[in-house]
Parts: C-alpha cells; sequence; structure tokens
C-alpha cells in the first residue's frame, strides 16, 4: 500500500434510506473498518415514509433512532440525512449538501449504490455520491455549509443493484467481490436494528423478510464469487476525475478477502480504462 492511502485511510458509505447501507454495503464497512479504516455512515433520506402505521414525523423518529443503532453496531461515523424519502432528487440543494460533508470526512473510498437499480432514490443517491466525490477538489464550487476543497485521491465504488439486475430486468453482474462471511453475522445484527421496517416491506414491496432477503443476496454472490461463502459485489467507477487508474484500495485493504470477477473482466471486451 503507498504512503499516501496508507495516511488516508478514510471510507463513507452513502446510501439513500436507513437500511440501506446494512443490506447492500455494511459487510464491506465492516471488512474496511477491521482493516484500519475510519468508517462513516450517511442515508440521504430519512425513511419518513416507511411506514403504514404512523405519521411521516414519527416515523422520520424512529428511523433516525434505529439508523444510529445500525451504524454503532458496525463501527461507523453516523452523519444524520439530508432529505426525505422520495425526495431525492439530482439538485443543487442536495449536492452543495452533500459535497460539504464528502469535503468535511475527506474519504479517499466512497460505497454507494449502482447507477442501474429499481428506484430513482437509489439511483439519485448514487449520482449525487459520484458528482459530490468529483467535485471535492473544486474550489469554486460552493458547498452548504461552505467547506474548503481539497486534493486527495478518491475511488469510487458501486453496489449490487437489488435483485441483481437492472430496472428493465437485465442482468448485472459485480466487477469484484467481497468476502463477508466473517462479518455476515454482525452485518446481520445491524440490519436487525431496523425494527419498523419489517411489516412495511412486507406490505409495500412484497418482501417476505427483507432479512431473508439479504441472506439470499449475499449468498447468491458467495456463489458467484466461487470462493467465498457470504460477499457483496462491486463495480469500480472509472478513474478520471478520481484518482489514479491503478486505484483499487479495496483490494490493497482486504487482500485475500477481495477478488476480481473474471467474467465482468470478459464482459468488457477490451481491456479497462
Amino acid at each position: 500500500m503507498s504512503a499516501e492511502s496508507m495516511a488516508n485511510k478514510v471510507a463513507i458509505a452513502i446510501g439513500a434510506h436507513p437500511d440501506d447501507i446494512e443490506f447492500y454495503m455494511g459487510g464491506t464497512l465492516l471488512a474496511l473498518k477491521k482493516a484500519g479504516y475510519d468508517t462513516h455512515y450517511l442515508n440521504l433520506a430519512s425513511g419518513n415514509c416507511g411506514s403504514a402505521e404512523y405519521n411521516g414525523g414519527t416515523t422520520r423518529s424512529i428511523r433516525h433512532t434505529e439508523a444510529r443503532r445500525a451504524a454503532k453496531i458496525l463501527g461507523a461515523q453516523f452523519h444524520p440525512c439530508i432529505t426525505d424519502d422520495l425526495e431525492i432528487i439530482y439538485s443543487l440543494d442536495l449536492l452543495r449538501r452533500l459535497s460539504a460533508i464528502i469535503r468535511e470526512v475527506k474519504p479517499n473510498l466512497v460505497l454507494t449504490h449502482s447507477p442501474q437499480d429499481y428506484m430513482e432514490d437509489h439511483t439519485n443517491t448514487c449520482r449525487l455520491a459520484v458528482t459530490a466525490a468529483f467535485a471535492r477538489g473544486m474550489p469554486n464550487f460552493k458547498t452548504n455549509p461552505a467547506r474548503p476543497a481539497g486534493e486527495y485521491d478518491v475511488t469510487v465504488y458501486h453496489a449490487m443493484p437489488h435483485g441483481l439486475c437492472d430496472s428493465l430486468r437485465r442482468r448485472v453482474i459485480p466487477g469484484a467481490f467481497v468476502n463477508t462471511t466473517s462479518v455476515h453475522k454482525t452485518k446481520h445484527e445491524a440490519l436487525t436494528a431496523h425494527k419498523s421496517q419489517q411489516d412495511w416491506l412486507d406490505i409495500s414491496q412484497g418482501l417476505s423478510s427483507f432479512l431473508l432477503a439479504m441472506e439470499d443476496m449475499s449468498l447468491e454472490l458467495g456463489r458467484m464469487s466461487k470462493q467465498y461463502k457470504h460477499a457483496e459485489g462491486w463495480r469500480r467507477h472509472l478513474h478520471f476525475g478520481f484518482c489514479k487508474a491503478e486505484a483499487d484500495p479495496l483490494h490493497e485493504a482486504l487482500g485475500k478477502n477481495y477478488s476480481i470477477n473474471a467474467e465482468y473482466e470478459r464482459e468488457l471486451g477490451t481491456t479497462p480504462c
């Protein structure tokens, strides 16, 4: 590992709603924590629409408490949400606010949603996270609150979409796998902290158990890896404007618990940029 990457071992997970980080990224965040990273946890939306029982204000409060508890289980620094459900719009206001958090945290590694997913809160979170990371070193872009720009490399990784397919039902495969077997129990515990979500997801999305859905996705990615029992899948964002072409801090941090997906490399058809 380079001296530069050793000096800036900071990762932030940016999800759309409370429970998204735990579901799609929690194992990797835990693995990075074990590897010596300073880890941060941010859901853009409050989760206020996630109830058929309580009003928005009560639901927002419940989900805030649950998210704080989950972040503590993951060992990550909690950052409060900046908007409400279905209001994650690719807008200047949210971009300025998220960019301020990026400049404050100064991550060299960003974990966020897939650019393709089943709902726009996820895909818009991805877009905002990518642009906020890109704008970290642009002093003429003003954040809210004001934060100074900084020059450092950041590598962005995209989690797998729900169901491992895009919104048009096409298969999406990971570019790399992270072995989450040793931290799976803690990941499960962190997701369980979102107790208010079980009945809501049963009603709204037909998920008989979001815990079982997470388990199935984790095991499926483990099977796809051909190495691990439980895994999370990642695709690395193109490096232009973010980091060096060869930068892969997940690989550097996790070693044998990180593996490149040869099928993904073949599907690229050419040597990646």
